[in-house]
């Protein structure tokens, strides 16, 4: 009995990520401009390993397995973000157009 939830969970996190993750993909190639694509690919990147590395977890009986895929989590939360950050700065010093609104936005 208890095997059957644990599986009824694990499927439900893994398809729900699995959901998240093709939301992102295909928010990269709706969106036009790439601060917005960035910010799909970064959100639906981190909630959607989130989900599919906790259904994993659920699944999984070895408690060293967990903290690892746990280690993954908190890595891929901490360097996502960081790298999206990065990104987002070098479109905004290289853009004309978005120079030109920060400059309005300043007055």
């Amino acid at each position: 009995m208890l095997s059957w939830i644990r599986l009824a969970f694990t499927a439900a996190l893994l398809l729900l990520g699995l959901f998240v993750l093709a939301v992102g993909i295909v928010g990269q190639y709706r969106f036009r401009y790439v601060l917005n694509r960035m910010h799909a690919a970064s959100m639906g990147d981190s909630l959607g390993l989130l989900l599919v590395i906790t259904g994993l977890c659920i699944s999984c009986n070895d408690v060293w397995m967990v903290l690892k895929m746990l280690l993954i989590v908190l890595f891929l939360w901490v360097t996502s973000p960081t790298a999206s950050h990065l990104i987002a700065r070098l479109e905004a010093t290289t853009d004309e157009r978005l120079q030109d609104w920060m400059e309005v936005r300043r007055l």
